[in-house]
């Protein structure tokens, strides 16, 4: 299986991430842990985001610590010693001369040694950066390392003066992907187009929308894709219409619109589509000319995401479309102007229309510099994804309007002279998924 993201970018990362930070200063970060679902049953273990953006490293119960400028070795991993009898019943473990040797690190400790080791390395820091807040456990633990070395200042010991949230100049790094983490997405929308696709031609044979996500998730894991980048939304009919509708049980009625958000990961990478199509394979007028002003409306969005262009410009573009298409059906009265100053588009369209997209599905960097929007720049990788919703019990609308939620959903990526759609590969058009559905 091909791997996308090589240790030695790891390497880079940990780099200029203690590049940005304080002299003697130092980092600690924590990897996911183990949740019980219930008794001696556990959820499927995923590492934490960042943990996974500075090491590569799957297994929980560790903790990384960046010490710039030590002499031996400025990254440190703390981690479950190998333990055969384990081994035998959970798996392959690395340890602490595994992460030296596959995973680059410069030192690595057990994780049961921390409390004897990490208060030693804090000590005489004057800058900690750590996830605040986002672990109590792991805070209370933080704290009792710096208590330790309180204990001990009538003997020269040197706590630390200042406590900084460690995810601002990580996150900052995390925003612009490199071509290696591009390569990964586009894995990703790939095996996640080919999942809509055969979702869609699926649908014809009728069911539930339970076996269109079977489809989706036979597909990511018969093309290596082990996990769903979120849960699966398949929602029939009025369903679509519900933003985060997740039950996925209803039967799919012929006739109706049926809309599915869905996505793989490959290597913690995160995909993101989402395509709306008739059950039984031919859009009615209706369910079409609504359609066809959430795609105009895409492509608008889409066509703004270039370098020197802010965030909000693909929403401000998409937005203009639908509100006029509104207007032009008959679902909104006024001028386009009077419909956006009065936001009257809203018990249609609610939400925004994307979001960064990374290791996690709504990635992490901020969408505002101070006051203003952040521009948009390249490596840079987003979603662009308009919808209407036209509620079920929606009274201010003919009864046929009633009940059709639409969304068309493509992930992008800033490029130097524009952008490209990594998930391309899905019909989006009312002729590409009619022929699809029809073969």
């Amino acid at each position: 299986m091909t791997v996308y993201i090589p240790m030695k970018e790891f390497a880079e990362r940990r780099r200029k991430l203690m590049e940005r930070m304080a002299p003697d200063s130092i980092a600690i970060l924590p990897a996911a842990s183990e949740r019980v679902r219930n008794r001696d049953v556990l959820h499927p273990f995923r590492q934490d985001s960042d943990f996974q953006y500075l090491t590569g490293f799957g297994e929980p119960d560790a903790v990384l610590v960046l010490i710039p400028g030590r002499d031996h070795g400025e990254s440190v991993l703390f981690c479950k010693e190998r333990n055969p009898e384990k081994e035998l019943w959970d798996g392959f473990l690395v340890g602490p001369e595994g992460a030296i040797e596959r995973f680059g690190l410069d030192d690595a400790f057990p994780i049961s040694d921390i409390d004897d080791i990490l208060p030693g390395m804090i000590e005489g820091r004057s800058r900690v950066y750590y996830p605040l807040g986002k672990d109590h456990t792991f805070d209370a633990q933080v704290m009792d390392w710096v208590k330790l070395i309180r204990s001990k200042v009538r003997s020269g010991a040197q706590p630390p003066g200042e406590f900084v949230a460690l995810e601002h100049q990580l996150h900052d790094l995390r925003l612009y992907k490199s071509a290696n983490e591009i390569k990964a997405m586009a894995r990703a929308g790939e095996i996640s187009a080919e999942a809509h696709r055969r979702a869609m031609q699926r649908a014809r044979r009728g069911g539930s929308e339970y076996n269109l996500e079977a489809e989706l998730v036979h597909t990511f894991m018969d093309h290596g894709a082990r996990a769903t980048a979120y849960p699966s939304i398949v929602g029939g009919g009025a369903n679509g219409c519900i933003l985060h509708y997740i039950d996925n049980s209803a039967p799919l009625k012929d006739g109706d619109l049926v809309l599915i958000d869905a996505g793989c990961e490959v290597e913690c990478y995160a995909a993101d589509i989402t395509r709306t199509f008739p059950v039984n394979g031919k859009f009615s007028e209706d369910q079409k000319a609504l359609y066809e002003v959430v795609l105009a409306a895409q492509v608008a969005a889409i066509d703004a995401v270039r370098p020197g262009n802010h965030w909000n410009h693909p929403h401000e573009a998409a937005l203009e479309v639908l509100c006029q298409g509104l207007i032009d059906l008959g679902l909104l009265r006024g001028t386009l102007a009077q419909v956006l100053d009065t936001e009257a588009y809203k018990p249609f369209y609610m939400h925004r229309t994307g979001h960064w997209l990374g290791l996690d599905v709504h990635d992490v960097g901020d969408y505002k510099v101070g006051d203003a929007w952040r521009v948009l720049e390249p490596g840079m990788a987003l979603t662009v994804e308009p919808g209407l919703y036209v509620a079920p019990d929606n009274t201010e609308v003919e009864p046929r309007w009633r009940g059709l939620g639409i969304r068309i959903e493509d992930d992008v990526v800033v490029t130097r002279d524009g952008c490209r759609v990594l998930t391309d590969g899905v019909p989006k058009t009312v002729a590409e998924i009619e022929a699809l559905m029809a073969g």
